[in-house]
């Protein structure tokens, strides 16, 4: 069941907002975002900005850490495996990202979805479908 959010539309933080849903917020925003790191780029040429790719189930959220943020930051953007960021919205035409203002390591959860899925997968190896 899909959780309902004010009339305002798109969910506040600390609830993260599915990536397609991005577009909804106005520029400038708040809006937290969560998912797997696909992408972690920190080009010569971008003064020390760091850019990170994040999927979730629904799509793709591009971020943008600053140095200071990075700073402070760091061991998460460079060692998480899943991440929510809380930041702004910024468009640039039909592109949206989200300026990080923190940044936290949610890799644990991944263990526990790998937990929950083999406990799943177990219980239906050995039989428990009444089916059979």
């Amino acid at each position: 069941m899909e959780r309902e959010f004010p009339k305002t539309g798109w969910p506040r933080p600390p609830s993260c907002i599915p990536a397609q849903r991005l577009q909804e917020p106005p520029n400038n925003a708040r809006v937290a975002v969560a998912g797997l790191v696909l992408v972690r780029q920190r080009p010569g040429t971008a003064k020390g900005v760091v850019f990170v790719t994040l999927e979730d189930e629904t799509g793709v959220a591009n971020v943008i850490v600053w140095e200071r943020v990075f700073q402070k930051f760091r061991k998460a953007v460079m060692g998480g495996r899943m991440l929510r960021v809380f930041g702004r919205v910024q468009r640039d035409g039909a592109v949206t990202h989200v300026i990080a203002d923190k940044i936290e390591d949610i890799s644990y959860l991944l263990d526990q979805l790998a937990d929950s899925s083999e406990r799943k997968s177990n219980a239906v190896g050995r039989g428990s479908d009444p089916a059979n």
